[in-house]
């Protein structure tokens, strides 16, 4: 019987990386593509719970998409929900155009949070991202986006038709894939954790004409981070970086620990 993929991304139907994704599972199933209609890098799990949604059906790069006026997460629960009116085998978000490593994003990423959203129906889910060397290639026009995606697209395929075979280990609900910029054509792959930051955040105060103040949320990136972490694999060993990620965000603590506080 033939597998069930829904795809899925943050940066919209008309990214380079979500065709690329495409490609890489295209040939293990009957693939759904459930997107956003634009960019919506940044949004984590939001969810549009005080506005309709639509769902326009069109095609790009000759693949048929649903691209969805809302979030990754609404792109998800339409495409469970409204267009497929089943659960998927496995749920792919990506490619997302900018690494998603660390606590850092985990949180705030939509490509993971649309991964989470799956996870949480007990889908199998992939969030898959490529590193940028020019942070201003994560929010530019993705639809110009040129990259070399073969590598990547060997690497997720090969994980997922793994996946779909055996589905994944007890207690781990998201696999999130980082792939370097620069890779090897027979990567390294490392198993990881999170590491704790990615960016030093800052904020800049700026005047608009009037003299009043307003911010940017800014910062710079932590190029390195301890051994055995996302951050460290991708950007001080340039290897693939595999973090099983679990819903379950109960800390591992003794509660009577707790108990004291109480």
């Amino acid at each position: 019987m033939s597998k069930n993929i829904l795809l899925t991304n943050d940066d919209g139907v008309y990214s380079t990386g979500i065709h690329a994704a495409w490609k890489s599972v295209s040939d293990l199933g009957d693939v759904i593509v459930s997107a956003p209609m634009t960019q919506q890098s940044g949004v984590g799990r939001s969810i549009s719970i005080f506005e309709p949604l639509r769902i326009t059906e069109t095609t790009v790069n000759g693949i048929e998409v649903n691209a969805v006026a809302g979030t990754p997460t609404d792109s998800v629960i339409l495409g469970i929900f409204a267009i497929m009116k089943k659960m998927p085998d496995l749920i792919l978000s990506g490619f997302n155009i900018g690494e998603n490593i660390s606590t850092d994003t985990i949180t705030t990423s939509g490509t993971i949070g649309a991964a989470l959203e799956g996870a949480s129906y007990g889908i199998p889910a992939i969030a898959a991202s490529i590193q940028v060397m020019e942070e201003g290639d994560k929010f530019a026009d993705n639809r110009e986006f040129k990259h070399d995606y073969d590598v990547a697209i060997k690497v997720v395929k090969e994980i997922a038709k793994k996946v779909l075979k055996y589905g994944l280990p007890e207690k781990v609900d998201l696999l999130n894939i980082n792939i370097p910029h620069h890779v090897e054509k027979e990567p390294e792959i490392e198993i990881t954790h999170l590491a704790r930051k990615f960016f030093r955040t800052d904020v800049e105060e700026r005047h608009d004409p009037r003299g009043r103040p307003y911010y940017w949320i800014a910062g710079e990136l932590l190029m390195d981070e301890e051994e055995g972490t996302d951050v460290h694999a991708i950007m001080h060993n340039g290897n693939v970086s595999v973090t099983p990620i679990s819903l379950d965000a109960t800390s591992q603590v003794d509660f009577s620990e707790i108990e004291r506080l109480l």
